[in-house]
């Protein structure tokens, strides 16, 4: 079977299941498929939806970077990362990451690390609307309301 890796950047719902078959292989024993979602209470704050902002350009040329990396660094048979930008409310998906190795170790070790490095170095930037009505610019480092 052919390698269909998949970045993608998206306006509106993830379909979850297209992004894990995406990666599907003849040669894989493990496909693996991370789902970020927008939960509704962070560090005792209640959430109404979080809204993410690109620059879309810069965002896919690192993905496709974090994606090659993967694949050589994990020696995945295949990888997808497909990341919403908008408003998404609480409860739907954010990001989806999806990994596909010749065994499990592998393709949990390379999820995981791509949600990490897609946090630290892609040029996404996260808003969250609390149910007060108020918003804060969240950084990945930070906890929510700014402190260190």
């Amino acid at each position: 079977m052919q390698r269909r890796d998949m970045v993608s950047l998206v306006h509106g719902a993830i379909d979850t299941a297209a992004v894990l078959s995406t990666v599907a292989s003849d040669a894989a024993g493990a496909n693996v498929l991370f789902v970020g979602t927008t939960r509704g209470i962070t560090a005792g704050l209640v959430t109404r939806s979080l809204e993410y902002e690109a620059h879309e350009p810069m965002a896919r040329g690192e993905l496709d970077r974090l994606r090659d990396e993967a694949i050589e660094r994990f020696g995945l048979e295949s990888c997808a990362i497909v990341h919403r930008l908008g408003v998404v409310p609480v409860g739907e998906a954010s990001v989806a990451i999806a990994a596909s190795a010749p065994h499990r170790r592998e393709a949990f070790a390379a999820a995981e690390w791509l949600m990490e490095e897609v946090k630290r170095v892609v040029p996404v930037w996260k808003r969250e609307e609390a149910a007060d009505g108020g918003s804060t610019w969240v950084h990945p480092d930070r906890p929510p309301g700014g402190a260190a």
